[in-house]
């Protein structure tokens, strides 16, 4: 949603809650007044939230532009991502909620150059509008970071013994 031009920059950080859940925020005044956070992790799991072409003073970077929207978009979700920890390596799901098909080769253009390493599924949707009109892109993406191996203390290496019959 778009910041309050009175409310300044984003300041943007991650708290654990009581439910293990890590949640990001990115100190837009709209986060606590509608309920949500701009990404929650839990456990290998990062959900980012619907993210715009939305500046670090409030303002929409691009504003006609769709292919600078969609790059602005982008570097908002590589930022909650890695307030997670996570990266754009990590995601497996992109939706992308457009205000004008039209602009879809210029959208296209910039999601290829983000994501055509990485491949993942991706939904792209046509909607009558966002909450703002300057707004041409919105995308949402979910990550699944891999799981962490198991962290080895020197002393079981030492203790370790051979299976039983090996010799």
């Amino acid at each position: 949603m778009p910041r309050s031009r009175r409310s300044g920059p984003a300041r943007w950080r991650s708290v654990r809650g009581p439910d293990g859940r890590e949640r990001v925020t990115s100190g837009t005044p709209w986060e606590p007044r509608v309920g949500y956070s701009r990404a929650v992790r839990v456990g290998s799991r990062v959900h980012v939230s619907g993210t715009t072409a939305t500046g670090p003073t409030g303002r929409i970077v691009g504003a006609g532009d769709p292919y600078r929207q969609t790059v602005q978009t982008l570097d908002n979700i590589e930022r909650a991502l890695s307030s997670t920890r996570s990266s754009l390596a990590s995601v497996v799901r992109v939706r992308i909620f457009v205000t004008d098909i039209q602009d879809f080769a210029a959208i296209a253009q910039a999601l290829g150059e983000r994501f055509r390493p990485i491949r993942p599924a991706m939904t792209l949707v046509a909607v009558s509008a966002l909450v703002d009109p300057a707004m041409r892109v919105e995308i949402e993406v979910d990550a699944e970071d891999p799981a962490p191996r198991p962290v080895r203390s020197p002393r079981s290496r030492r203790t370790a013994r051979a299976p039983r019959g090996y010799k």
